[in-house]
């Protein structure tokens, strides 16, 4: 009864412009209340993955929480992680509005957010009035669309970030940046994981705690682009890749008013896409890699066949929009029945079953 009205408040949201109705939903959940029941734990989906134990497989990605209000609220709705950002050096206030687009017959939304956040300062203190509070909450990190040295900004997200994360994300794949996503090429991203992975080696021997660092990339690279990164990430000793973020594509939308929008699309049309593209990195990295999968989730079913596709995780955003808060619950409910169904002892147990498949699907 609680979700059903949960999702009753969320699809009265859409009456409000997008952004306008994301912002209210932070606001709600300011109040520390969660809007839902999440589900009773189940053993069979917890795992450990770079080193960090996962109550379950399903979190949050970057971009609901850019400023880290509410990640605890967010933990209490049933995901096993919450990423917040994208954080930069300097507050900016991203690109002009509207910049935030439903393209709800297809279950999508296009944004050209552009990095809006409040920076590092603000955001390290909300983080650090956390106090001992539980739960695994990540960091993603990006770069000024002004600065004069973007991997500059990533060194300083380490650094700044270091005693508040449980693991770091590194955004070179967002395309309402100008430039960013050249970061992916070879030659740049090897520069910029030396440093960033310098940074964190730096910061661990001053801690004594070795954090993780995961690279998020695009899914629209080519074949060229996706053997670059899975060279680079295996060479560095990287901790892990998410793939994947939004897309510059419009291939198959119904809505083609919306569809003209500048920006990253995502939510149920990505999903296709995304999973090939995880699937072929999985191929390119082999089995020990971590790779949390993200893009059109929104179903139980979704987040096993991306497993199934190689993910050991997967993360939601887009999808949540028009599921509702019970998205992560029904997801981690509907997971240990499918588990149920398919006698399957662990989760860890449907990964790469389909790998192949998934590879061999067009992008």
């Amino acid at each position: 009864m609680i979700g059903r009205l949960a999702g009753i408040a969320s699809r009265s949201l859409f009456v409000f412009d997008p952004e306008i109705a994301h912002n209210l939903s932070i606001t709600a959940l300011k109040t520390g209340i969660s809007p839902v029941c999440p589900p009773k734990p189940d053993p069979r989906l917890t795992q450990t993955v770079a080193g960090i134990r996962f109550e379950n497989p399903v979190g949050l990605a970057a971009g609901y929480d850019k400023n880290a209000e509410v990640p605890d609220t967010l933990l209490k709705l049933g995901f096993g992680h919450v990423e917040v950002g994208t954080l930069t050096p300097k507050p900016q206030v991203g690109n002009d509005k509207p910049r935030l687009f439903r393209l709800v017959e297809d279950r999508a939304v296009i944004n050209r957010f552009g990095f809006n956040n409040q920076g590092h300062d603000a955001v390290f203190a909300r983080l650090s009035a956390r106090g001992d509070s539980k739960g695994i909450v990540g960091i993603n990190i990006g770069a000024n669309k002004d600065s004069a040295d973007r991997i500059a900004d990533y060194v300083l997200g380490i650094r700044r970030f270091y005693s508040l994360a449980t693991y770091f994300t590194v955004n070179i794949s967002s395309p309402n940046t100008p430039g960013l996503r050249d970061l992916q090429a070879r030659e740049s991203l090897a520069a910029l994981l030396s440093a960033v992975l310098a940074a964190r080696n730096e910061e661990a021997d001053r801690a004594g705690k070795r954090l993780p660092v995961f690279l998020k990339i695009a899914p629209d690279l080519t074949e060229e682009g996706l053997d670059d990164v899975a060279a680079e990430a295996l060479a560095h000793e990287l901790d892990g890749l998410i793939v994947s973020n939004t897309t510059l594509s419009r291939e198959g939308l119904k809505d083609q008013v919306q569809a003209k929008q500048a920006g990253g699309m995502s939510g149920a049309p990505l999903f296709a896409k995304s999973t090939a593209v995880l699937a072929r990195m999985r191929k390119r990295v082999g089995p020990h890699l971590p790779i949390i999968g993200v893009g059109g989730v929104g179903s139980a079913e979704n987040a096993a066949e991306k497993i199934r596709a190689g993910a050991d995780l997967v993360q939601v955003y887009s999808c949540m929009v028009y599921e509702g808060p019970a998205l992560p619950g029904n997801i981690n409910r509907g997971l240990s029945k499918l588990l149920d169904h398919d006698g399957v002892a662990s989760i860890r147990d449907l990964r790469d079953t389909r790998v192949d498949y998934w590879a061999a699907q067009p992008l």
